[in-house]
């Protein structure tokens, strides 16, 4: 398949992160993952909620894990409404008024934490004549995660994006609608639609996006298992092309995607858009959907995961960070590579 050279969008969603990259010396940290944070920290996720579950039992956890990311250098943090559906919620005995309260909640926490963040990192200092100054602070985004539907089927589906032939565009489309109506006013200053597992699952969001004139830009990030593809099997190319051609999409890339596979993808997505990539794979390591969990002998160290991270700037991206089983030591190298260069050595330190 051919594409013509792509040209440089006009659209204004461009505009905020356009504006945040410049400030941020071209490129921008995400935060990392965030599951396995919380449960480093206590938390039981056994449930199909899965993270959302502490936006009702365990908050304070949520704002501590989006604090040891901001410690840790990263300038967007994710919300944990990854798997918080309204359908979900009601599926636990919540009203509809409960589940969309807890969305909001889900993006209250994370303002709050940055709240807290910059109000523990304001410097002051005095010029020759006495006078205070106040040091521009680091800016800091929050993106409103939105997981696919096989998150919300908890049945490990967001991993082959094989919903079978009664789930079609209608389907999708009315199980997200109110959910991205919800978070676009929640105050977020974009929205993160990760781990697109399918193109249609891509094209059901551009068109709520455009029907209910969505106001908050969003970023389309894929998730592939070989490379080529996202994990369904349709083409990188064809569905990156449905997030180029979306005006309300300020950014495409790839997410929880084994690092080996992140470089050749950039390239591939630069083939068909000009908009600003991200990408911020997992640990490497494969999930087992059977046994629930992450199977650690196919991961790779942070020392591995951080030596390619000047490499896909170098090839195109703008926007990195980690997915799952990624961790803020993580998230503190990648800062600090894309700061000072492919010579800052990696340094293991405990985050608090």
């Amino acid at each position: 398949m051919g594409f013509k050279t792509v040209e440089p969008s006009s659209s204004t969603t461009t505009t905020l992160l356009d504006d945040f990259l410049k400030k941020s010396n071209g490129y921008a940290v995400i935060d990392g993952g965030l599951a396995t944070e919380l449960e480093r920290h206590g938390a039981n996720l056994n449930d199909p909620l899965w993270s959302a579950k502490c936006l009702i039992h365990s908050p304070q956890l949520i704002t501590r894990v989006h604090l040891d990311y901001l410690e840790a250098g990263a300038s967007i943090i994710i919300t944990a409404s990854y798997q918080a559906t309204i359908q979900g919620f009601e599926a636990k005995g919540l009203s509809r008024q409960e589940s969309e309260a807890l969305l909001k909640k889900s993006v209250e926490i994370a303002l709050e934490a940055r709240d807290i963040f910059y109000g523990s990192h304001t410097e002051r200092s005095s010029d020759d004549f006495g006078n205070e100054r106040t040091h521009q602070r680091r800016p800091v985004l929050v993106a409103a995660s939105i997981g696919s539907y096989g998150a919300y089927l908890a049945d490990g589906s967001e991993y082959s994006g094989d919903y079978g032939d009664a789930v079609t565009l209608s389907t999708l489309k009315d199980f997200h609608r109110r959910r991205v109506q919800v978070l676009a006013e929640s105050g977020a200053d974009l929205i993160a639609f990760e781990t697109i597992p399918n193109k249609l699952e891509a094209q059901a969001y551009s068109e709520i996006l455009e029907e209910e004139n969505i106001n908050v830009p969003a970023w389309y990030s894929f998730n592939s298992k070989d490379g080529v593809n996202v994990v369904n099997g349709d083409s990188l190319l064809d569905c990156a092309s449905v997030a180029d051609k979306c005006n309300k999409v300020l950014a495409v890339g790839i997410n929880c995607t084994p690092p080996r596979f992140i470089h050749g993808l950039i390239q591939l997505i630069k083939k068909v858009t000009s908009k600003p990539i991200l990408v911020y794979p997992n640990s490497g390591e494969m999930y087992d959907p059977d046994r629930k969990l992450w199977v650690q002998s196919a991961g790779v160290s942070d020392e591995d995961f951080v030596s390619h991270v000047n490499k896909w700037r170098e090839v195109g991206a703008s926007l990195f960070g980690g997915c799952c089983r990624t961790t803020p030591n993580t998230i503190r190298a990648i800062s600090k590579i894309l700061s000072k260069g492919s010579g800052a050595p990696f340094q293991q330190k405990e985050s608090y």
